[in-house]
């Protein structure tokens, strides 16, 4: 029996109320030998606070070792095991901008891109187009048309769009168009099965269909296309937890990770904390769990910004007071992955991990929130898809095993 299963059969109800705090990409390394993380640079009183008062530890994405895109390693934090359940980016791209996709429907995520006269890429994001700049084209694909499908397109961000294909006999196993390099032609779509060929077949006949459209634009004159994927059908949390969750996400792909496992969606105004804090606040009296996705701190990992993730993490810390004022039974306060702003990427490093559960928790010697802390907190080092079990123990919303 798998983790998943057990806590399915042993979840209860009560009124206990659960919230993860996920700050995407949280986990860092110093910039220099000796120095602090991101983390523990930071100015964090309230997280230290919490940290003095509850139980630290870190968590493990995927697999020792691995580095985890922002999907697997959102699912593992939602107690499903990434690597037995995998999902594609479209499928993600299309629910979080509630473009609906079916079992058997085959969702890709769409990269504008520039290509020159003898059709190699130039710019694989199109220069970072703007959203008002991108609208307009994706709304231009959608007269694009092939025999016997319908083809779906809804914008996401910037230079980035979903499209669903529907018809009968489709799958989804086939690869990137994006050849993730400039200087080359954009691959075409290739099934890796041979019941993925039809698809295949089809999205090429739709990407001939959709090139002239955009023949003449400066920038964003042709598109790659990405996570070719249908509905995974995931475990919904409602029927695993017993949980009415919602999410607090402003980003749509994480969006769309919380719509595929049942959970609310609610509206974020903004990438800050503040709207954030808003959109739990609206949620409160009618959810049990409520993730909780703050983007900049990855944001700037990924930029090298050393300095802006440390602020980042400060303007979440400036926002914890409001946050407690709700008096949530349990706080779980993590990242989905690291990124450390020494790589300017994603990383497989260990994520730090604070447990606050005034009810329940065991403190531990540990007094700031921080990677070195983690390391040795009293959680010790748990695989993420442990974190919902943890929280539901902590809820008190499991049963006993066993007699």
């Amino acid at each position: 029996m798998s983790t998943l299963e057990l806590t399915r059969s042993l979840a209860i109800t009560n009124n206990t109320k659960i919230v993860l705090l996920v700050m995407d990409g949280l986990g860092g390394l110093p910039l220099q030998p000796g120095g602090p993380t991101e983390l523990e640079a930071a100015h964090t009183p309230m997280l230290d606070r919490l940290a003095t008062e509850g139980t630290l530890g870190q968590i493990v994405p995927g697999r020792t070792g691995i580095t985890p895109g922002s999907g697997p390693a959102h699912l593992a934090l939602f107690g499903i095991d990434p690597i037995q359940h995998a999902i594609g980016r479209g499928v993600i791209e299309a629910f979080g901008v509630g473009l609906p996709v079916g079992e058997h429907d085959v969702a890709a995520r769409g990269n504008f891109c520039t290509v020159d006269s003898a059709g190699l890429i130039t710019d694989r994001r199109a220069g970072r187009i703007s959203t008002a700049a991108a609208e307009p084209l994706v709304a231009q694909l959608s007269a694009a048309r092939v025999s016997g499908v319908e083809v779906e397109l809804r914008h996401v961000k910037e230079y980035r769009f979903a499209v669903v294909m529907r018809g009968a006999n489709l799958a989804a196993d086939i690869a990137d168009t994006d050849p993730q390099i400039s200087g080359v032609v954009p691959h075409a779509a290739r099934a890796r099965t041979p019941g993925s060929e039809r698809a295949a077949s089809l999205y090429n006949q739709w990407i001939e269909a959709a090139r002239p459209i955009l023949r003449a634009q400066p920038a964003a004159n042709m598109f790659t296309l990405r996570g070719f994927s249908g509905d995974p059908r995931l475990p919904k949390f409602l029927e695993t937890y017993k949980l009415r969750a919602a999410c607090a996400a402003m980003y749509p792909m994480y969006r769309g990770v919380a719509s595929l496992v049942g959970m609310h969606v609610q509206n974020v105004a903004d990438a800050t904390p503040a709207a954030a804090l808003a959109a739990v606040r609206s949620a409160w009296a009618t959810h049990d769990f409520i993730f909780v996705h703050i983007k900049p701190t990855d944001s700037y990992g990924e930029d090298g910004d050393f300095a802006g993730k440390q602020k980042a993490i400060e303007a979440v810390d400036a926002m914890l007071p409001g946050l407690l004022d709700l008096k949530p039974d349990v706080l779980l306060v993590t990242g989905d992955h690291s990124s450390p702003a020494r790589m300017k990427s994603h990383s497989w490093h260990p994520v730090p991990l604070l447990l606050w559960a005034p009810a329940t928790h065991r403190p531990d010697r540990s007094t700031r929130f921080g990677e070195r802390d983690c390391e040795g907190g009293g959680l010790g080092t748990l695989p993420a898809t442990d974190v919902m079990p943890l929280a539901m123990a902590h809820a008190q919303r499991l049963a006993k095993y066993g007699a």
